[in-house]
C-alpha cells in the first residue's frame, strides 16, 4: 500500500483521469483527482446534444465497469455522462471540484509541487497529467474577425440547431465535430448551410455490414502505412460515393497516413447524404472578414448571419509543464502512458494521442500501464 499522505495526484476528472484513478486503486494506490470545473466529464457535457460515440460500447468501457447495454451501441453523449459519473461512484474516487492546477513543479526532494488555485499547494510522488486534447478552444487569427459583424462562436459553444432556425451558417472544419454540427443544422431548419473546407477529409461509414469501423481501425492499427492507406482507399471507393461535383473531393493524401499526422477520418451518420442533396454546401475554406462578408480562399465573398468555428483545441500545457522540458514544438507530450521521460520521473501524461482505435478504447488501457508503472515505483 502506498503512502496515504501522500496520494497520487491525477489532473482531470475526464474518462482518462477516472480510469487511472480506478486502475490505481484496484492495486491499493490513493490518487485525488483535481478538476478544475464543478463535476466529472466536464468536456463531455460541454459537447453538442446530437453527439454520439463513434467508437462501440463494447469497445468503450473503462476499466472495471462495463457500459450498460441499454445505452446502445453508439452510445449518446448524455448516457456517457451518466457512466462517468456512476464509475466515480462505483470506484469510490476521490474527486476535488473546483480546484485548477497551473503549474507543476520538481521539489527538492524528487516529488511535485502543484501550485493550484486559492494558493493551494500540493505535493505528491507521482503525477498524471489527464486534461485532454479539448482543452483550450482554438479560432484561428483571421484578419477582420475581431471586426466581424455577424455571429461568431466557437462549436463548443454550440449546443442544437434551434437558435439557427431560418438563418444561413457557415461551419467552418471538416472534422467530426464540424460535419455533424453541419448535419444537425441542416436537420434542423437552418436556411442555408454551408462547409468551408480547407483539406478535404477521408470520410469512412460507421459500420459497414455490421462491422464497426473502429473494428477494422483497431485490426489494421499495427500494419504498414502505405498498406493501410491502400486499403482504406478500395474500401472508401466501394462505400462513400465521390462527392468532387459537389466541392469536396478525395483527399491525395492516405487515410492511415492522415491519421499519423493527427486527423482522424470523418464517420458518416448522414453527412454525405446531406451532402449530395444540396443541403449541406462545401466551399472554400475561410481567408478573412471584411464588415459582415467572410472571404473564402477561392476569391468568393458570402455574408452568413453565423459563423461556427469547429477549428479544434489547443491542449494548453504549455503553463502547466511547458518549463519542464516534457513537450514538443506542438506542446504535445514528448511521452505518454506508462513511459516517463528520466528528467521527468513520476510524471505521467494520458488522453493525448488521436487513434484511428478509439480514444476511450486507449485510454483504457494506458491507464492499466500507468498503474502497474507507478506501483513499480511505489511498492517496489
Amino acid at each position: 500500500m502506498s503512502d496515504n499522505s501522500r496520494p497520487v495526484h491525477i489532473i482531470g476528472a475526464g474518462p482518462g483521469g477516472l480510469a487511472t484513478a480506478a486502475a490505481l486503486r484496484r492495486r491499493g494506490i490513493r490518487s485525488v483527482v483535481l478538476e478544475r470545473s464543478d463535476a466529472v466529464g466536464a468536456s463531455w457535457r460541454g459537447h453538442y446534444d446530437r453527439l454520439r460515440l463513434h467508437t462501440t460500447r463494447r469497445r468503450s468501457s473503462l476499466p472495471g465497469l462495463t457500459i450498460p447495454r441499454s445505452y446502445g451501441r453508439w452510445v449518446r453523449r448524455d448516457d456517457l455522462v451518466r457512466y462517468l459519473e456512476e464509475y466515480t461512484r462505483r470506484h469510490r474516487l476521490e474527486v476535488a471540484t473546483g480546484v485548477e492546477v497551473a503549474r507543476i513543479d520538481r521539489a527538492d526532494d524528487g516529488s511535485w509541487v502543484l501550485r493550484a488555485n486559492g494558493g493551494r499547494e500540493l505535493t505528491s510522488p507521482v503525477v498524471v497529467v489527464a486534461t485532454g486534447n479539448n482543452h483550450t478552444p482554438r479560432v484561428p487569427d483571421w484578419p477582420g474577425r475581431d471586426a466581424y459583424e455577424g455571429e461568431l462562436l466557437h462549436a463548443r459553444d454550440y449546443r442544437h440547431a434551434e437558435p439557427y432556425a431560418g438563418k444561413d451558417v457557415l461551419v467552418v472544419g471538416t472534422g467530426n465535430t464540424g460535419t455533424e454540427i453541419a448535419l444537425d443544422l441542416a436537420e434542423g431548419g437552418a436556411a442555408r448551410v454551408r462547409l468551408a473546407v480547407r483539406t478535404p477529409p477521408h470520410i469512412l461509414r460507421r459500420s459497414t455490414l455490421g462491422r464497426s469501423a473502429q473494428a477494422n481501425a483497431v485490426a489494421v492499427r499495427r500494419l504498414p502505412v502505405r498498406l493501410v492507406d491502400g486499403m482504406a482507399r478500395g474500401l472508401t471507393k466501394v462505400t462513400i460515393p465521390d462527392l468532387s461535383a459537389h466541392g469536396l473531393p478525395r483527399p491525395e493524401t492516405g487515410l492511415y497516413t492522415r491519421v499519423r499526422q493527427g486527423a482522424i477520418p470523418v464517420l458518416d451518420t448522414g453527412f454525405v447524404k446531406a451532402v449530395r442533396k444540396g443541403r449541406i454546401e462545401p466551399v472554400a475554406a475561410v481567408e478573412s472578414f471584411d464588415g459582415s462578408r467572410v472571404v473564402l480562399g477561392d476569391g468568393t465573398a458570402i455574408t452568413p448571419d453565423v459563423v461556427i468555428a469547429a477549428t479544434g483545441y489547443r491542449r494548453g500545457l504549455e503553463d502547466v509543464v511547458g518549463h519542464l522540458g516534457v513537450l514538443d514544438e506542438r506542446g504535445a507530450p514528448l511521452v505518454h502512458g506508462p513511459r516517463e521521460l528520466r528528467t521527468a520521473a513520476g510524471l505521467h501524461f494520458i488522453g493525448y494521442t488521436n487513434p484511428i482505435s478509439g480514444t476511450l478504447r486507449e485510454l483504457a488501457i494506458d491507464a492499466r500501464r500507468i498503474a502497474r508503472a507507478v506501483a513499480r515505483t511505489t511498492t517496489g
